[in-house]
């Protein structure tokens, strides 16, 4: 059969090591494309709109996370607002990734809702929020000590150590738009003795 296609290819004139050579060839510069689409995709496709590794600064989410931490960051769940109370996001707080400055905090409230601090207790629509995120008892509510009536595309948060978070209960961040927020934190992947989901 070999030599079968050998003598074809002489009769139309291709040497058969020519062929061999071409085939060759045409297969490695497909193997090229193929690992360059998939570097592309590794570097520029998936951080940018797919998933990136974040690294939290400060104390403001402990004792849930801490300084140091490295965590990975899915970034489509946001543009479906498929957002829950209680998801731990990254967000751009004076706009889209301003100087690349990020603040990671837990949503407490939701588009649409209005958002209340009495005493230590956070109120949504009226009613007490049972959650138990807080390192210490709220002593600050700050603008929420009057009721915060939510847009359809913003979120209140909080740092879960709230004595030194600054969070939606100031001015400097206050209600975090849907479209500042750069993803949600979905496992935390350094230290690995605290590999795991973020609660």
């Amino acid at each position: 059969m070999e030599e079968w296609n050998k003598e074809e290819q002489r009769q139309e004139g291709i040497e058969p090591e020519n062929a061999e050579k071409k085939a060759k060839t045409g297969g490695i510069l497909k193997e090229l494309a193929i690992y360059a689409l998939l570097i592309i995709l590794c570097v520029k496709i998936i951080p940018t709109y797919v998933m990136q590794r974040t690294i939290v600064d400060g104390p403001s989410m402990e004792n849930t996370l801490h300084d140091g931490e490295s965590l990975l960051v899915e970034k489509i769940s946001w543009h479906f607002g498929w957002i829950d109370r209680f998801d731990i996001i990254v967000f751009y707080p004076y706009g889209r990734n301003v100087e690349n400055e990020y603040y990671v905090k837990r949503v407490i409230g939701l588009p649409g809702e209005t958002v209340q601090i009495i005493g230590e207790e956070i109120y949504i629509n009226g009613e007490l929020l049972k959650e138990d995120y807080g390192k210490e008892p709220i002593t600050n509510p700050g603008r929420a000590a009057e009721p915060i009536t939510l847009g359809e595309d913003e979120y209140f948060v909080l740092g879960d150590n709230r004595e030194v978070s600054l969070d939606s209960r100031y001015t400097q961040v206050g209600n975090v738009k849907r479209e500042n927020i750069g993803g949600k934190a979905i496992l935390r992947i350094w230290p690995l003795n605290q590999f795991g989901i973020p609660d």
